[in-house]
């Protein structure tokens, strides 16, 4: 057994590194794909454990460090394929950004702190992991995805009280009751707090269950998802991607969908500079009698450079309609400084050439046509990675869109973690905004969401090659997440700020230290 660390392990630092390490991982197994959404309730523990006991305050800076870097790894480790070595560096600089989350535990939590501390704590805590989880949402620092808050996209309960605060009020709640179990487990003298504060975070959450707005009815609209699957790379990849969406579409001829939706990258040329695929697509939508919401990943006619783009076409082609991607997935859309980071195309999969971005979000109108349940509908689309952003869908919906859509393909993804991650991020959208939302894929998981995040019919599996029309529940009304926006943000850094002033009040008031001077002199009288 000369390998086990002994009892004294914890004081080691590499073995403590390591225990942090792994305790910031456990977080990942509450989201897709293992879907174990009640441990997040108690994945932290070990973790705040770790950090309470923490020597020294650099100690406990470390312990976030190092655990901020295990849960980045873990919840985005599907991307060793693409990022290879390079992954583990990025969740080192990332990991750092939760060492404020390791300094306000062992501040609050350590030693034998007192009920007014405990209280603090149930409040500060949970604000300085959200502190970390808002500046690891910076687009450039690779967007909010695994925000602690997405675990629950499952549970009605969580869903609607994103329909308050968006999923940073789900996040503020699942860390505040890991906090109470910190509590119960190793604070003695504040195990009232630690339960007052649970009953707390149950009592708000029956209020939202009970008062909070819900959507209200407004009919259905009839749209099918198209899924054509993985296709084999190779010189007329594009080709086959293309004919393959549209043999699944002719099949919807006669189903009387009001749109039809196709996933990310499903068309590979510009329509202007390609009029034969412009009239290939009017054609299929004149066929099946409903507009087409493709999406062109190619140089655009009229601007340099490649764009992702939702282009929708009706019978006539394309409407003039469309947007193109404003938020791009760093490493696989565009090299950040590529001058200086440019040598992770050659360990990986990073995009040999950036996109470009879009000048801003659009909302899009439904032509009207025959036998159309909804017609002149406004929907809002959005592209693949663009679903994790709360701010873009909130925006769409206070801008007017009755529907959101969401274009994506998971290609490079397709036996890992990230399609069932990704589509779990429509019901939080849906739920949010109050608006029904699609996520609709060349290849990955579709699904569609109703305005309260419920699910509405069957999901597209990764092995799906298919197309499904879906009636769609719509919804009229404004959720207290659209209205108010990101209030709990703001609470947080308010708590934040006033711990600040507190410890800065308090530092002033402590009287210093004497000198050693006095203090002789002061013995000698």
């Amino acid at each position: 057994m000369g390998w086990w660390p002994g009892a004294g392990w914890h004081r080691s630092p590499w073995w403590r590194g390591a225990a942090a390490v792994a305790a910031g991982a456990l977080p990942a197994l509450a989201f897709p794909a293992p879907d174990l959404w009640w441990f997040a309730y108690v994945a932290l523990v070990p973790w705040m454990l770790l950090a309470r006991s923490a020597p020294t305050a650099r100690r406990a800076a470390l312990d976030g460090w190092c655990g901020g870097a295990g849960f980045v790894f873990a919840v985005h480790h599907w991307l060793l394929p693409s990022l290879t070595v390079f992954l583990v560096p990025l969740a080192a600089l990332l990991g750092a950004l939760w060492i404020p989350f390791g300094l306000l535990v062992r501040h609050l939590l350590g030693g034998a702190p007192s009920p007014a501390r405990a209280g603090w704590a149930l409040l500060v805590v949970p604000s300085g992991w959200l502190l970390s989880e808002l500046a690891r949402s910076w687009e450039g620092l690779g967007g909010p995805w695994g925000l602690l808050g997405a675990s629950q996209w499952q549970l009605p309960a969580a869903r609607r009280l994103a329909s308050v605060g968006g999923v940073w009020l789900v996040s503020l709640v699942v860390v505040a009751v890991n906090c109470a179990w910190v509590m119960l487990i190793r604070v003695r003298g504040a195990r009232t707090t630690a339960v007052g504060g649970v009953a707390a975070c149950a009592v708000l959450t029956v209020a939202v269950c009970a008062w909070a707005p819900r959507p209200e009815p407004a009919g259905t609209l009839r749209v099918a998802l198209v899924q054509p699957g993985v296709i084999a790379d190779g010189p007329d990849a594009v080709e086959q991607r293309f004919a393959a969406g549209e043999r699944l579409t002719r099949q919807l001829a006669g189903s009387r969908p009001d749109l039809v939706v196709w996933g990310e990258s499903s068309v590979g040329a510009d329509l202007t500079d390609r009029p034969d695929l412009a009239r290939r697509l009017a054609r299929l939508s004149a066929e099946v009698g409903a507009p087409l919401l493709v999406n062109v990943d190619a140089p655009r006619s009229d601007r340099p450079g490649i764009f992702k783009s939702a282009v929708l076409v009706g019978p006539q082609g394309p409407t003039g309609a469309r947007y193109d991607k404003m938020r791009l997935v760093p490493f696989g859309e565009y090299v950040p400084a590529r001058a200086l980071l440019g040598w992770a195309t050659s360990v990986g999969k990073a995009a040999g050439e950036d996109r470009r971005r879009g000048d801003g979000p659009v909302v899009m109108r439904l032509p009207a046509g025959p036998g159309q349940e909804a017609p002149g509908l406004r929907f809002g689309p959005l592209v693949c990675f663009e679903s994790a952003f709360p701010d873009m869908s909130r925006r769409l919906a206070r801008d007017g869109a009755a529907l959101l859509v969401a274009q994506s393909s998971t290609a490079s993804f397709q036996g890992s973690w990230a399609p069932a991650q990704h589509a779990s991020l429509a019901a939080l959208r849906a739920a949010e905004t109050g608006r029904p939302f699609l996520h609709a894929t060349l290849t990955g998981v579709s699904v569609v969401r109703g305005p309260s995040g419920e699910a509405v019919g069957p999901a597209l599996g990764t092995s799906a090659r298919a197309a499904r029309v879906y009636r769609v529940p719509l919804a009229t009304g404004t959720t207290l997440y659209v209205r108010w926006g990101d209030w709990a943000v703001h609470g947080a850094v308010l708590v934040l700020a006033l711990l600040c002033a507190a410890e800065g009040v308090r530092a002033v008031r402590r009287p210093a230290p004497a000198l050693p001077e006095q203090s002789a002199h002061t013995a000698r009288g």
